[in-house]
């Protein structure tokens, strides 16, 4: 009997079964390799407790965001009543970081979960299907990567009404053609391995080969990717905002509080770099979750 630690067939297949391509390949169990990455787990600890704030903002004793108080003007961190000092119009920074952070978080996951689903989608007819149907995809994707994905994004929000919709739908325009292009790469490399070549020889469907064989080798890699991707879009989508074209007054996000915030930058810095440093933490725990997934779904490590 062949080595299970050197199996590299369909999910739940036979390691008895000799197959051509033979590596060697190290299995850990998901939950063991996690417990070992102290990285990911500070990282996966930070961003649970930002979101859990963030969520937890309407029933938590903070001030109301859009309260300004006259006699507190950019008032310092420490400042009683106000932990984190207050803006230029005198209001509570903390309860703006905490409400702005669900616009900013929100902006930086949904767009990315629906670009990977059509992404996964068009990857998937492009690198199993191939031929025509893979050229003319590719082709019309390629249009995107003429333009840096920042000014496309802001080109896109710059030709619509500003808003959160313009920006969570730029975001979304701008990262289909990334992934598509890594979820095409993974499911060819997939769809030409011995055992999928195998199936379709037994009179297999392809329904059945996609869901079975292909699509659970070929997602890991695209959804590690657009995890990374998430801390990208929250900086893209500040970037938005900063320039206007996102979430709009009086409501905010983290970039909107950074734009805010410059315009008194050198008197009261603090309104500027809380939440810059937000964003700054927030981009990359997602990234360093990112990295720390791609060793706990690649058993070859």
């Amino acid at each position: 009997m062949a080595d299970p630690s050197i199996w590299i067939g369909p999910p739940g297949g036979d390691p008895s079964t000799p197959l051509p391509m033979r590596t060697t390949v190290t299995h850990r169990r998901p939950l063991s390799a996690l417990r070992r990455n102290r990285l990911m787990l500070s990282a996966l600890i930070v961003l649970l407790l930002i979101v859990l704030l963030t969520v937890l903002a309407p029933i938590l004793p903070i001030h109301d965001p859009f309260d300004a108080d006259p006699l507190q003007h950019n008032a310092p961190i420490g400042t009683s009543a106000y932990p984190l000092g207050t803006d230029n119009q005198g209001r509570d920074i903390l309860s703006r970081l905490l409400w702005g952070g669900r616009i900013s978080l929100l902006v930086g996951v949904a767009p990315t979960v629906l670009a990977t689903v059509v992404s996964l989608l068009l990857g998937t007819l492009a690198g199993y299907f191939g031929s025509l149907l893979d050229q003319i995809i590719m082709r019309v994707l390629d249009v995107f990567f003429a333009f840096p994905l920042v000014l496309l994004a802001i080109a896109i929000a710059g030709i619509l009404n500003p808003g959160i919709p313009t920006e969570m739908l730029a975001i979304t325009i701008v990262l289909v053609p990334y992934i598509s292009r890594l979820a095409r790469t993974s499911t060819a490399q997939v769809a030409g391995l011995p055992y999928v070549e195998a199936a379709r020889a037994s009179g297999a469907g392809t329904a059945a080969i996609l869901a079975r064989y292909v699509l659970p080798n070929a997602v890991p890699p695209v959804l590690v990717y657009a995890t990374t991707l998430v801390g990208l879009m929250i900086v893209v989508g500040s970037g938005l905002s900063f320039l206007g074209l996102g979430v709009q007054p009086p409501a905010a996000d983290w970039g909107a509080m950074v734009g805010d915030g410059a315009v008194v930058l050198r008197k009261a810095a603090h309104v500027t770099i809380l939440p810059g440093l937000m964003i700054v933490v927030t981009a990359l725990a997602f990234n360093i979750i990112g990295d720390g997934l791609r060793d706990v779904l690649d058993p070859r490590g």
